[in-house]
């Protein structure tokens, strides 16, 4: 249990936050957050003082100018920015889009630039110029030159291959192809040819060049069907509608082509649902809105042709705007590793320092009191040290590894193949496998401590199902025949005897059906006459078939449900809705329409029947139809007990219910909502007074149940990641109920989890920061801290916050206080999940943002629109989900693939192995280059401290490149604790990942401690072995040559060994690599001392005959037999006394790996329903923004040219009679 303070966030008693209201604008950056400039007065209308009254009052800021069909005029002086002394560019972007880096000229001095930016390069190179200096270097130029090379290459290589890749997808994406205006007529262009003020004429499925002001389309009243996909993630259409004038007058090419008006806007921002400007043309002004603008990015749905005019273009284009900054992500262990290298550093500098002085104090002493070692130069003492100094800074240069770095980019590089290559990601059904977007991140995804996930296109398919419902206190849904008997399989119910039924409905209800048909009940066919009267669907007809377009999924599974169940919406108009019902088709006249809006959670329709009746039809959330139920309303228990039902399958509930009007009270009442609907001021807030006065009386109906059908294997999935102690956070912009049910669908929430609010939590924080305020004062510094903890110990909690509490959290960082709110949030044994709920997408990277920041853990975000592109670059790791959600999220992602449940294998499997591999390779990597480099430290006390080095010039070259790194590579790439199967088996194996077990500090100073005494043992047993030594030709072979030759044998082949104690898992590849090393050095080393070599190179091969003079003298193998076995013995009993008194899980696992061979599955955790209990509110099924009713009842969504009905109507009606008949 943590004893720090549960929370130091402070908030503003008196501010008052709402759920409508950001704290600040998606635009606006921190240092923006403190001013704002007072709102201006509105311009005065040059040409139409009538029109400027009636329009929406214009900032000043909107400063943004387009005059169609007229290039010229964005090429003016005043729209000119200098971008380099004299060089000016236009401040309008063209449309093309650059994401690559390089082109054939710049790569090779930015890239080398880049590269050196690097510390351990430049360092390299420094040393480079060094070693040019007769008089310090003691070590070839060639001996930093290679390796150096090769690093950079292999990096310039890799960047070039990613930059090429950018060039192509720009091209495809620049090279695509619509219809512009040029000299009076519709051209082919390209999109980068495309400039803003251009019209442009786009078809049916065209992508959207550029964010685009709709001016016409081929639909009645210029309606424009979109998909949002690439935005939102969401694949229901979303329409929008051009203005009236631009409908009457812009339908032809010609005057297109004249068209001239002028339009001021807002700047470029990132707000996808805002737009503010005027259109100024024919003499008058005309307001513009986000429902006129189409942007980039959509698809046009359903729309032979539209035309629009250009307002931003390229990367001014919202959807560009949306992507943010491009942050450049590093992994912990990529900060913790530049650390080490710097402490490194420190220890080169010092042992240079040391042994300089060491030199300076040896020449005083000894060398210039010895003739024989007398050099020519009479430097004193004090400058030999010095020179010294950068001596050794260049033999034990190896300290610091250049071959690291490049090493961990193949490595990470090898993982991202193997991501790419793992077919248990791929998806078939999409062809879509998984992809490593980046190759810089694969170990991090070992380390994760949080996930903020998405919920729509994310966890969830976004395709609603109807699955059951209760009318008049029964429930329908289960597995029934038609005689109300039970039965466990059963065959769908058979909808033939309606002509339209979609076909695509399964229901196993048989009972409900022959209730419907029987007509016993009336309450059941009035059940599903409501559903096909209230709503805002409009009805289409394509190719003979009956389509609908829905501003919600939920509307549509309603809608649609009741169509196969016999009662068919067919059409509407602005005054009236045809339904045909079981066959007979009649029209009721439309009063009005009561829009849905997410303060009212309800949606109402007022219609006068053939026979004269009106009566009022209302479908709503089950917390608001309940309040405004008549006192004899019948059935209300049981439809609740219904509902907790539902609830507790996690079904999304609406509740129905009607009422019956007097022509009386109707007349009355209608005043007052024509009153309403043309006031000038708060006509919302009117409205919803006016609604409240008829919605009331209700009559109880039943209610509805609509699955949001999850993902295959999403709780499955969170249920691993839990048992791996991760955290999972859902943003959602879901209401509190819908956010909950989710939760409890996806097994992110269970029956034992205790919920708490925000505003809950927020009652407990004022009254904490009361009681510190009481305790404070001049003797609060002698009051011992009292711990008060929020919740009791013990038990699983989950936190919901909504918006308005996330508001309140957030004006605290507008404010600036001198106290930066620090967001600890309370914990338990078992750490909370936290769901967030009307979540902009600002806001969600505000969350990622906030966590990062004061909890200092790994995060991860998931999505799938270009609304969570800002989680996805504010979190340590993005993941983006491909497929039919869009591709917006994906591009700006770390990682991509088409299904959710595929994150448990990304994380479980392929991160853990990521950070296994990559701490295996580090300590080894530390460890190999200790033990190589410090045997110079301990011939220095041997050699005068002279910067002498102990091994061959080219083995120093070499070692780093050939001898020793194609094993710890391998190991890198190949190395596994335990199966794949086994990691999702046991997901507690993820731990030791979050907690750093792996790689710190502490291991770092271990390997660099088993790397000096390696370095010990390899000097001292063959310089003990060298001593008083006789060869058997009477000869003694204690030569600097044959010593230096000993030392790298013996270290050639610890390390190598030890490369292979370290291996868990054998490939032949790794046991090839090991001996191969060996043997690689051996060959090259009896090359490099044949006298073949010297006669070609003799300055650069002057170990002339040692090999096989040394290595034919037996004690000289046992020498190294020796040394190898005095290095790697104790390692071996360490190990063993490790695993045998304290195994870790992994060693567990895999000893007993055999037993647990057979796959465990995995069961969905059953649900204990508490008939006395509600354990939550059910969901109301409502997703769309208020305005579907105006639109419906202004005429203008209409299609006033419809092919007519009663043919179809007809056929439908005889196929109902003839299987009523037969």
């Amino acid at each position: 249990m943590s004893t720090e303070r549960d929370s130091e966030t402070t908030f503003d008693e008196d501010s008052q936050p709402n759920d409508e209201v950001v704290p600040y604008s998606d635009d606006e950056t921190e240092d923006e957050l403190d001013y704002h400039e007072p709102a201006v007065e509105p311009q005065q209308n040059r040409v139409n003082k009538e029109a400027e009254e009636t329009r929406e009052p214009f900032k000043k800021d909107c400063t943004w100018q387009v005059k169609a069909n007229d290039r010229r005029f964005h090429e003016q002086p005043q729209f000119m920015n200098t971008v380099f002394f004299c060089i000016k560019e236009s401040k309008y972007a063209n449309n093309a889009i650059k994401t690559y880096k390089y082109n054939a000229l710049t790569f090779l001095p930015m890239n080398l630039f880049e590269q050196f930016k690097r510390a351990a390069n430049f360092y390299f190179l420094v040393l480079l110029i060094l070693q040019a200096i007769p008089q310090i270097s003691t070590l070839a130029w060639y001996t930093t030159l290679v390796p150096l090379l090769v690093v950079l290459g292999v990096t310039a290589v890799k960047d070039l291959v990613d930059d090429v890749a950018r060039h192509k997808m720009d091209k495809e994406v620049n090279n695509r192809t619509c219809e512009v205006i040029k000299d009076g007529r519709f051209k082919v262009a390209k999109w980068k040819d495309i400039q803003v003020g251009d019209v442009i004429r786009l078809k049916k499925n065209d992508f959207i060049p550029a964010d685009i002001l709709l001016l016409s389309s081929s639909e009645p009243n210029s309606l424009c069907y979109v998909e949002t996909a690439e935005l939102d993630g969401e694949t229901n259409l979303k329409f929008k509608m051009a203005l009236e004038i631009t409908h009457q007058y812009l339908q032809e090419e010609n005057s297109l082509a004249t068209f001239d008006g002028f339009i001021e806007c807002e700047e470029p921002n990132n707000r996808l649902d805002k737009f503010t400007g005027t259109l100024f043309w024919k003499n008058t002004s005309f307001p513009l809105d986000a429902d006129k603008i189409l942007l980039r990015g959509c698809v046009i749905r359903n729309t032979d042709f539209c035309h629009g005019l250009v307002i931003f273009a390229g990367a001014d284009s919202k959807i560009m705007k949306n992507s943010g900054k491009t942050r450049f992500k590093r992994t912990k262990i990529d900060y913790l590793m530049n650390y080490m290298v710097y402490t490194i550093f420190v220890v080169l500098i010092l042992l240079s320092a040391g042994l300089a002085i060491g030199h300076a104090y040896w020449e005083a002493q000894v060398g210039n009191f010895s003739w024989y070692l007398y050099d020519g130069e009479d430097s004193t003492p004090s400058y030999r040290g010095f020179l010294n100094f950068w001596g050794y800074i260049i033999v034990l240069n190896t300290l610091v590894p250049i071959s690291l770095y490049v090493s961990v980019e193949v490595i990470r590089l090898g993982q991202s193949y193997f991501i790419n290559w793992d077919l248990q990601m791929y998806y078939p059904e999409k062809d879509t496998p998984a992809k490593a977007r980046t190759t810089t991140l694969n170990e991090q995804l070992g380390q994760i401590h949080y996930i903020f996930s998405d919920k729509t296109g994310t966890l969830t398919q976004n395709v609603m199902t109807f699955k059951k419902c209760c009318i008049n206190g029964q429930i329908y849904g289960d597995h029934r025949d038609a005689s109300q008997n039970s039965h466990s399989k059963i065959e769908p119910v058979d909808f033939s005897w309606n002509a339209f039924a979609d076909g695509k409905l399964e229901f196993y209800d048989h009972y409900l059906i022959e209730q419907i048909q029987s007509g016993k009940q009336p309450e059941v066919q009035q059940f599903f006459f409501l559903l096909a009267m209230c709503h805002t669907v409009m009805a289409d007809r394509l190719n003979g078939q009956l389509n609908y377009q829905a501003a919600s999924p939920d509307e549509g599974a309603l809608v649609s449900a009741a169509r196969n169940f016999g009662f068919v919406f067919l059409g509407r108009t602005q005054n009236t809705i045809t339904i045909s019902e079981l066959g007979t088709e009649r029209t009721y006249h439309v009063l009005a329409l009561l829009d849905f809006n997410s303060d009212r959670k309800r949606m109402s329709i007022i219609v006068r029947t053939p026979e004269g009746n009106i009566r009022l039809y209302c479908k709503g959330a089950d917390t608001v139809i309940y309040e405004r139920l008549h006192q004899t309303s019948p059935m209300k228990q049981e439809t609740q007990d219904a509902l907790d039902i539902f609830a507790n399958e996690t079904l999304r509930t609406l509740c129905l219910c009607y009422k019956e009007i007097e022509e009386k009270e109707f007349e009355e009442w209608n005043k007052k909502f024509m009153a309403a609907s043309i006031a000038s001021t708060n006509r919302d807030e009117a409205l919803d007074k006016v609604y409240e006065e008829i919605e009331k009386d209700l009559i109880l109906l039943g209610a509805t149940a609509i699955e949001d059908k999850l993902q295959d294997g999403v709780p499955e999935t969170i249920s691993k990641l839990s048992k791996a102690d991760i955290k999972i956070w859902v943003l959602t912009g879901d209401k509190k109920e819908t956010a909950e049910n989710i939760g409890f669908a996806c097994e992110l929430l269970t029956e034992d989890t205790t919920i708490c609010y925000g505003e809950d939590i927020s009652a407990l924080l004022h009254t904490r920061m009361e009681n510190q305020r009481n305790r404070g004062g001049v003797y609060a510094k002698f009051v011992p801290q009292v711990y008060e903890p929020f919740f009791p110990s013990g038990g699983n909690r989950a936190l919901i916050i909504t918006g308005s509490w996330l508001n309140e959290i957030l004006l605290e960082k507008k404010s600036k206080r001198s106290k930066i709110p620090k967001l600890k949030f309370p914990r338990t044994e078992e750490e909370q999940r936290l769901r967030t709920q009307s979540m902009r997408k600002l806001e969600k990277a505000m969350v990622v943002d906030l966590v990062k920041r004061y909890k200092k853990a790994i995060t991860l975000a998931i999505g799938d629109g270009a609304n969570d592109v800002n989680m996805i670059k504010t979190a340590h790791i993005g993941v983006g989900i491909s497929g039919q959600e869009g591709m917006q999220a994906v591009m700006s992602s770390d990682y991509s693939f088409a299904q959710f449940r595929y994150l448990q294998r990304l994380l479980l499997v392929h991160g853990r192995w990521s950070y296994i591999r990559m701490c295996k390779f580090l300590r080894y990597f530390f460890y190999k280059n200790f033990a190589f480099t410090l045997v110079h430290f301990w011939y220095s006390f041997f050699n005068g401290y002279s910067a002498q080095t102990a091994y061959e010039d080219w083995f120093i070259t070499l070692y780093n490149v050939l001898y020793s790194s194609l094993p710890v590579l391998l190991m890198g790439l190949l190395n596994q604790d335990v199966s794949d199967k086994l990691s999702l088996r046991f997901p507690s194996l993820y731990i030791v990942g979050q907690r750093d077990l792996l790689f710190n500090y502490r291991k770092f100073f271990v390997s660099l401690l088993h790397g000096a005494l390696t370095s010990l043992v390899l000097f001292f047993i063959p310089y003990g072995a060298y001593m008083q030594t006789m060869g058997q030709d009477g000869e003694a072979p204690s030569d600097y040559q044959s010593f230096a030759v000993t030392i790298a044998s013996a270290l050639v082949i610890t390390v190598n060994f030890q490369i292979g104690l370290d291996t868990s898992y054998w490939t032949f590849v790794n046991a090839f690599s090991i001996f191969g090393s060996i043997a690689l050095y051996f060959g090259i080393m009896f090359d490099f001392h044949s006298a073949g070599i010297h006669v070609l190179f003799p300055s650069a091969f002057q170990f002339t005959g040692t090999a096989s003079n040394a290595l034919r003298q037996p004690y000289i193998w046992l020498t190294i037999i020796l040394t190898v076995a005095v290095c790697l013995l104790p390692v071996v009993a360490i190990r063993f006394l490790s695993m045998t008194i304290w195994p870790s899980e992994s060693d567990k696992i895999q000893k007993h790996r055999k037993q647990l061979k057979a796959e465990e599955q995995w069961q969905r955790r059953q649900h204990v329903f508490r008939r006395d209990v509600s354990t939550r509110r059910s969901a109301y099924a409502f997703s769309h923004q208020r305005g579907y009713a105006d639109l419906i009842s202004s005429g203008r969504s209409i299609r006033k040219k419809r092919s007519p009905l009663d043919g179809v109507i007809a056929d439908a009606s005889a196929a109902y009679r003839r299987t009523a008949e037969s």
